[in-house]
């Protein structure tokens, strides 16, 4: 019983992981251009096929494939921004969220229409050997999940908090009007902020690519959506947030299909958020923020 319950709190901590690699690509645009970027699930699914056509057709190395595709998905998050968001900057909230949604819409019938709706068998690329400890038994994937987020978590907040970009990022997402007469580029910061939270999405891609090994157009759509539950659980515009809503969603996911049904999983987890907003309505690290009128 002890063995099962410890087996499936670390898959729910490779799954988490994921979540929180995609959560963070949420909270830092929110956080920054105080937008929800609902299209940020789909760049997932963008760089599962991007590492396909790299590796599954064009026969690279899998180092190079995995480069590409976090380039592919930093300059594709960049080219939404310009192309969709950055006209509506002081458009009403609204319009933001559809144009967002619009935008998830049309990467998934492009790659539809592209890749067609057949799913695409696609063996994984990490060939890791997997570890028994006592009776407990961790996936090769599960290990290399768990490294990779954690260095980019890490390196993450390095960035943020030690670098001149990152300390840009942070005075854009208190007041843009006060930054950009401090002489910080604006529109630049933010172009930033969808490149790095599109490569995570890239990183988490690959990573979902490998657990799961099937290949849709939709593929993104679920996690995309569960990682916004993660933003809003951690406390959306908060980074530390952002990782343990992913943890916290990935293993509750977890227990819930080994324990309660694999059918309502999905509904405990959303239970489970709405819950923590009637408790806490800011998330779990949220803070909340008094607007003066």
């Amino acid at each position: 019983m002890l063995s099962g319950i410890l087996e499936q709190l670390i898959n729910g901590l490779r799954t988490g992981s994921i979540y929180a690699l995609i959560a963070l690509g949420y909270t830092m645009v929110y956080g920054i251009a105080k937008m929800i970027n609902f299209a940020h699930g789909d760049i997932i699914m963008v760089g599962a096929y991007s590492l396909y056509v790299t590796i599954g057709m064009m026969g690279l190395h899998p180092v190079i494939g995995i480069l590409i595709t976090i380039a592919v998905c930093s300059i594709l998050g960049v080219t939404i921004e310009k192309v969709a968001y950055k006209p509506l900057r002081k458009a009403p909230p609204l319009s933001v969220l559809i144009t967002a949604i619009g935008m998830s819409y049309l990467l998934q019938n492009l790659a539809l229409l592209i890749f067609k709706a057949t799913p695409i068998p696609f063996g994984s690329i990490i060939r890791f050997p997997a570890v028994s400890i006592g009776p407990i038994n961790i996936s090769g994937i599960t290990i290399v999940t768990l490294i990779v987020t954690t260095v980019s978590m890490v390196a993450l907040t390095f960035f943020i908090n030690k670098t001149k970009t990152g300390r840009a990022m942070r005075a854009v997402s208190e007041d843009k009007d006060a930054a950009e007469l401090m002489g910080i580029n604006v529109n630049r910061t933010i172009s930033q902020t969808f490149a790095i939270g599109s490569g995570l999405a890239a990183i988490a891609g690959i990573l979902f690519i490998s657990q799961y090994e099937t290949l849709l157009p939709t593929l993104g759509a679920l996690p995309g959506i569960k990682a916004f539950v993660a933003a809003v659980l951690g406390g959306i515009g908060s980074i530390p947030g952002a990782m343990l809503g992913g943890i916290i969603l990935g293993i509750i996911e977890s227990l819930s299909k080994a324990y309660i049904s694999t059918q309502l999983a999905d509904a405990i987890v959303f239970g489970v958020l709405v819950i923590v907003l009637l408790v806490k309505p800011s998330g779990l690290l949220g803070k909340k923020k008094t607007e003066k009128v």
